[in-house]
């Protein structure tokens, strides 16, 4: 009884550090988001990825030397770190694609579903057991992305389908974040910043066009895009570390404020009335699941309590 009160209390302040960091890191991603936007206006998604690496790159080599590339280089589970940095390649490929035909907040509603993508594939990836209460708001959420998608002749786009695509590498990145929660976060994002800053290159090199003409205001942007974009994957890797994952993802929905404010001011974008239907049937639909995971977590806590006593 002693040992479990002690852990309480550092438990909770764990979850609450988990949550500051997941709130920061969802502020410094919209930022992220309304560079990319402004940037991808004047340079393709290739040439954003190649600059914005290079300079993360740079920002995070006093701290790669500090870890040692043994334990950069040396993991456990490889593949999965190769998978996890690949999934995020797309995930930021298609968001610099998708962002410069669309508005931040329609963009932003797909990746909203995030939360969603993880429930419905934790039972196969993570053990987790999922009710069926969680899965008929499973089946919401994804009601919601269709309606968002506004599958017709006329709304049934290319950006809107590579946002989808994106927001379902993110949710399978997420995933595997918490299967190598063990791994340094210096690792962790050296490895996606290293994966994003080859991929882009590759795509460089098969669509030379792809580069254009950097003024001197632009490549400030793009490198400060780089470190926005880093500190905001060291957030949200140390959140997932601190707190479980159905506490801090549903903080995601944040963007989402955040992409209709910044959009407002800055782009005077309005999403459409789909996209506001859709985004709200998957907030409901995540907050629910998020809402159930804690009352099963509580139930299962207080039986283990019964059984000890």
């Amino acid at each position: 009884m002693a040992v479990q009160m002690t852990g309480m209390p550092e438990s909770a302040t764990s979850a609450r550090m988990g949550v500051a960091f997941m709130l920061a890191g969802m502020l410094m991603f919209s930022l992220n988001d309304v560079l990319g936007k402004w940037l991808a206006a004047s340079h393709s998604a290739f040439q954003v990825m190649t600059v914005r690496s290079l300079a993360a790159l740079l920002v995070l080599s006093p701290f790669m030397l500090r870890l040692g590339w043994r334990r950069l280089v040396r993991v456990e589970q490889p593949y999965l770190h190769v998978v996890r940095a690949l999934f995020f390649s797309v995930d930021a490929l298609a968001f610099y694609y998708c962002v410069a035909f669309m508005p931040l907040a329609d963009a932003m509603t797909y990746w909203l579903a995030v939360p969603i993508y993880v429930a419905a594939a934790s039972p196969f990836l993570l053990g987790k057991k999922v009710g069926w209460r969680r899965w008929l708001a499973i089946l919401v959420g994804f009601s919601g992305v269709l309606i968002a998608l506004n599958p017709s002749s006329a709304s049934f786009s290319l950006p809107a389908l590579v946002a989808l695509g994106g927001s379902l590498a993110y949710g399978g990145a997420v995933v595997l974040g918490r299967k190598l929660r063990e791994a340094p976060d210096v690792t962790l994002v050296t490895w996606q910043v290293v994966s994003a800053l080859i991929s882009a290159s590759v795509g460089l090199a098969i669509f030379p066009e792809s580069w254009s003409p950097v003024s001197p205001v632009n490549l400030g942007l793009l490198g400060l895009l780089g470190i926005v974009a880093l500190c905001a994957h060291i957030f949200v890797n140390r959140s997932l570390k601190l707190a479980d994952a159905a506490t801090v993802v549903p903080l995601q929905y944040t963007l989402l404020f955040w992409a209709v404010l910044f959009g407002w001011l800055i782009f005077s974008d309005v999403p459409r009335p789909t996209t506001v239907i859709g985004a709200v049937l998957i907030v409901l639909s995540g907050l629910f699941i998020f809402f159930r995971e804690q009352t099963v977590k509580r139930a299962a806590q207080r039986t283990q309590v019964t059984e000890v006593l």
